[in-house]
């Protein structure tokens, strides 16, 4: 046997471990995937993976549009990897194989293209984060400005970004007399079918105006909603799950029990019958939405500033502490509830009480430093968005600007403890000069980056009742610490 998970191995498995319930033989490529990281893995790549003995037409392709290193781990395992479901009462393993390739994208640019250009190709789904549509966070337009932007723009054939990619591929099958396929993203993006769907379109429109109207008028960007929460893989997940399948598996994904996919279906080359497997199909994902981003990434968002100032290593050490959960429990019910706007038969109150089960789950080492990354793509639709409806309305946003104010005592890149943060996103730099500058002054601080206009626009810049509660918070985080302020603030 094997001392690597692939196909040969897959047959010597021990008892228990799950397999694929169809030939992968028979595997066609339907599904072109831009960014194979580890939530992919545990989510659409499962849904497919649970409907290809159904219809085995809808296998993937998978792209990373940046480091070799999960093709380093996949491709000596045939695409395979396991599935570890992991909560209180134990862990489940499960082989997963709907990967029928994966792709380093600058290492083979052409054969990337030339599968999204494949007719059989019906959809290209992503998994890129925020900060991989290069757009501009406040506004939901292209940032023409973007490094990757301007270069793809000149070397169109030769694209580094998602939007480069996905269109170049539409002009080569519009060239070629075939349909477009469906663009599907799965990112945390506001309305994000229809942002995505902006983004491309003026791209196309750079580069050509005709373009520009094919995707306009053409191609099919459905919204989505996705959840599940997936650390990242640790060593000592490896050496565990190895020692459970008998042989190494280099990148097995961890997560939860819990999983959920709103889709609009708005599929015209058709799609993967993923409703069997779970899937939900939509006229309107945007209320599913906005619970989602509001309720569970800005809760998270929140915990991950506040939890990892306080010296917590995970999301569960930090609902550990009863004041954290206080603080979570009243975002969610006194300041996020009051702007969503549920379909009947949606049961927020069973979300919100699920949501806390899911941060308290020990089995998950879900890293605060991990959720905190790219916050500055991040903070516009996890928290500022609830922020300017609760301004709207009047109400409160004691919480929601205690979040905020945890970003920004972050991003200064030291902690309580006169450590350093290794602040990951893509204005670090212009951040920590930022906060450089401002010295230790609260006021100061909260004055410059209020004026990254890209992160708050020129509304909440300029409106006290945003600002004056945020820099309060910050004061108080300098002064006392983010465990007394969260704790105090749970007391008043």
């Amino acid at each position: 046997m094997s001392d690597r998970l692939n196909e040969d191995s897959l047959a010597d498995l021990p008892d228990g471990i799950r397999r694929p319930a169809y030939d992968r033989r028979a595997v066609k490529t339907g599904i072109v995937h831009l960014g194979i990281g580890a939530f992919h893995r545990a989510h659409q790549a499962v849904y497919t993976d649970d409907v290809l003995g159904l219809d085995p037409q809808w296998g993937i392709v998978a792209a990373s549009l940046r480091s070799p290193d999960t093709f380093d781990a996949l491709a000596p395992q045939d695409g395979l990897y396991t599935l570890s479901v992991r909560s209180r009462e134990g862990e489940a393993l499960r082989i997963i194989g709907s990967i029928r390739q994966v792709i380093v994208a600058p290492r083979a640019t052409d054969d990337l293209l030339d599968a999204m250009a494949d007719p059989r190709t019906k959809i290209v789904t992503l998994t890129v984060t925020e900060k991989g549509y290069c757009h501009d966070p406040a506004t939901g337009t292209l940032n023409e400005a973007h490094p990757d932007i301007v270069h793809d723009l000149a070397y169109l054939k030769t694209p580094r970004s998602a939007p480069g990619f996905i269109v170049e591929a539409l002009r080569r099958r519009r060239r070629a007399g075939v349909p477009p396929f469906t663009v599907l993203t799965c990112d945390n993006l506001p309305s994000n079918g229809r942002t995505v769907k902006r983004v491309l379109t003026r791209f196309a429109e750079l580069v050509d105006p005709d373009l520009g109207r094919f995707v306009a008028d053409e191609v099919s960007c459905p919204s989505t909603m996705v959840d599940r929460i997936v650390p990242a893989t640790s060593d000592q997940d490896r050496q565990r799950i190895g020692e459970a399948l008998h042989v190494e598996d280099a990148w097995p994904v961890v997560t939860e029990p819990f999983t959920q996919w709103v889709i609009e279906d708005r599929f015209p080359q058709g799609r993967p019958a993923w409703e069997n497997a779970g899937a939900e199909f939509v006229a309107d994902v945007e209320p599913y939405e906005h619970m989602k981003l509001r309720l569970l990434n800005g809760s998270h968002s929140t915990l991950a500033y506040l939890g990892y100032l306080a010296g917590y290593e995970t999301v569960a050490d930090t609902m550990a502490d009863p004041a954290f959960v206080r603080l979570v429990e009243g975002l969610m019910d006194e300041e996020v509830t009051p702007t969503l706007h549920m379909p009947p038969g949606a049961d927020l109150a069973s979300y919100k009480r699920a949501l806390v089960e899911r941060f308290k789950n020990p089995a998950l080492k879900h890293r605060t430093w991990q959720i905190a990354m790219d916050g500055s793509q991040k903070l516009p639709q996890r928290l500022l968005g609830t922020v300017r409806d609760r301004l709207r309305d009047g109400g409160s946003i004691a919480r929601l600007s205690l979040g905020v104010a945890a970003w920004m005592r972050y991003v200064t890149g030291v902690d309580e403890k006169g450590s350093a943060i290794d602040v990951r996103d893509p204005m670090a730099a212009r951040l920590r000069e930022l906060a450089d500058r401002a010295g230790g002054e609260a006021g100061s601080l909260a004055n410059a980056l209020f004026g990254i206009r890209e992160i708050f626009g020129d509304d909440l810049a300029n409106d006290p009742r945003f600002t004056q509660p945020v820099t309060a918070h910050l004061a108080r985080l300098h002064e006392k610490g983010a465990k007394r302020t969260v704790a105090e603030l749970g007391a008043e």
